[in-house]
């Protein structure tokens, strides 16, 4: 059963399309089917994924992609659940029926939060809609500046904060102007670092039982060799 991330934030222009592009092509990199769900009026996604089509070619996008609204949401969700590892849902700047829709089908939200007192503001409302849903949240910190004092400051009032803050970096746009994103650009730039940061650790969230496996292999490996020692 997939795995469903929404990435949703009430105030607009936070940067919830760079986000969710770049999580969803990260996950499908790591070997993950991964679908895209855009239910954003804006269509930012939809435009981005033409792109992607026109430069990679129908079909070898490396995600499927959907653009749905309104009542077929909850069910296009469920669909894709069938044929999905992760499901990455590009929901609107406000806390309607589709944005509601979308954070009640979550198994995760990702917030989000540019370093600006409006961005913090506008995120309590989604805060409290994901905790009335009963739905874990991920806050990221996104576009901040090289030193910036007012990101600290933004980030000691948010709960939930992801260890992950994502720089004000020309890569994350840039990219997505060509239908890619910057792990497909340029696989060792900061930009690509820190989204397989983002990925890794919402993956182990996602994943804990894999955590404890992997953790748990080391010492089997130990109790193996000495045994053989023996």
């Amino acid at each position: 059963m997939a795995k469903v991330i929404t990435v949703a934030q009430q105030k607009g222009g936070a940067g919830k399309t760079t986000v969710a592009a770049h999580l969803a092509v990260a996950l499908s990199q790591k070997g993950n089917r991964v679908a895209i769900v855009d239910i954003d009026p804006q269509g930012s996604m939809s435009y981005w994924h033409n792109i992607r089509e026109q430069a990679l070619g129908e079909g070898y996008t490396g995600v499927s992609f959907t653009s749905v609204s309104g009542w077929r949401v909850a069910s296009e969700i469920s669909r894709l659940k069938k044929g999905a590892d992760y499901i990455v849902i590009d929901s609107p700047p406000h806390t309607e029926t589709e944005a509601r829709t979308a954070i009640r089908g979550a198994d995760l939200v990702v917030i989000p939060v540019q370093p600006s007192p409006t961005d913090l503001w506008a995120t309590k409302a989604t805060l409290e809609l994901a905790k009335a849903e009963r739905v874990p949240v991920k806050v990221v910190m996104n576009r901040v500046p090289a030193n910036s004092r007012l990101a600290v400051t933004i980030a000691a009032e948010l709960p939930e904060l992801s260890e992950v803050t994502l720089g004000n970096r020309v890569l994350f746009a840039s990219s997505l102007m060509e239908g890619r994103c910057a792990t497909e650009i340029d696989p060792s730039s900061v930009a690509a670092k820190e989204i397989k940061s983002l990925v890794a650790e919402i993956v182990a969230l996602l994943n804990p039982e894999e955590e404890e496996e992997v953790a748990e292999e080391p010492k089997a490996k130990k109790k193996k060799k000495a045994l053989a020692d023996a």
